[in-house]
C-alpha cells in the first residue's frame, strides 16, 4: 500500500542523492531524517546510528560511487531490522548501479518510514561480492580521512 507522505519523502531522498553526487551538498538529506536514523551498510556489521553519523557516510559514498544513477524504484511495505516483531510499514527501494574503483555496482536503497513520512531507516544491498570488496575499502579510507571512525 503506498503512502503518499512516505513517497514523497523517497522521491526528496532520490533528489537529495542526485544533488549531492553532482554537487557535494549534503542539505537535502537533513529533513527527511528522524534524528535517530540508522543506515544499514554491506560494508559495516553494524547500523550507523544517527543523524549526524548517516550524513557523514552519505558524503563519503557520494565521493566514493563513480557514475550513480538511479535506475527504478518500488513502492509497498516491509519491517524494519531494527523493530523485528512490529508489523510492516511504509517503505521504498530505489535501484541503482555505480562503479567504486572501476567495478560495476548493482545496488538497492530500502527505505524505511515512520507514521510522519521520515525516514527511520535505510539499508542498502550492493551486488557483486568483488563490488562489496572495493566499496567496502573505499568506505573505510573515506570514513578515517572524514575522521569519522578511527584509524586500524
Amino acid at each position: 500500500m503506498s503512502d503518499p507522505a512516505s513517497s514523497a519523502t523517497a522521491a526528496r531522498f532520490r533528489a537529495a542523492v542526485e544533488t549531492a553526487t553532482t554537487t557535494g551538498d549534503l542539505t537535502g538529506f537533513r529533513p527527511l531524517f528522524r534524528p535517530d536514523v540508522r543506515l544499514y551498510s554491506p560494508v559495516s556489521f553494524k547500523p550507523f546510528e544517527g543523524e549526524e553519523m548517516v550524513l557523514g557516510l552519505l558524503g563519503v559514498l557520494v565521493r566514493t560511487f563513480e557514475d550513480f544513477r538511479y535506475i527504478g524504484a518500488f513502492t509497498g511495505e516491509a519491517a524494519t531490522s531494527h523493530d523485528r516483531d512490529a508489523p510492516a510499514g511504509p517503505a521504498d527501494v530505489l535501484l541503482f548501479r555505480a562503479a567504486v574503483d572501476g567495478k560495476e555496482i548493482h545496488g538497492m536503497d530500502l527505505l524505511h518510514f515512520d507514521e510522519a513520512g521520515l525516514i527511520k531507516e535505510i539499508t542498502v544491498m550492493v551486488r557483486p561480492q568483488s563490488a562489496v570488496q572495493a566499496l567496502g575499502q573505499a568506505v573505510l579510507r573515506g570514513l578515517v580521512e572524514a575522521g569519522l571512525v578511527p584509524e586500524e
